[in-house]
């Protein structure tokens, strides 16, 4: 994971793909053989990507990282 994430220090915003509805404004890319994502933040006027969680995808499980990610990062 270590990898993929150092791989964002070029172009960030142009990697992974743009999530939506609560998780919006944040971007998620595969890592470990596409069972895991890096969910991340590009924040242009200060070149700084902030990565905001790493877990696995299973889809309507409770532990899915997406799922995880939009209770903790509710308003």
């Amino acid at each position: 994971m270590r990898d993929r994430i150092d791989q964002l220090k070029v172009e960030p915003q142009k990697q992974g793909k743009a999530l939506v509805d609560n998780l919006s404004g944040f971007r998620s890319i595969r890592a470990v053989g596409q069972r895991y994502r890096i969910v991340y933040q590009v924040e242009q006027d200060r070149v700084l990507v902030v990565v905001v969680g790493l877990g696995r995808r299973k889809d309507g499980d409770k532990k899915d990282i997406y799922t995880i990610l939009e209770k903790l990062l509710e308003p």
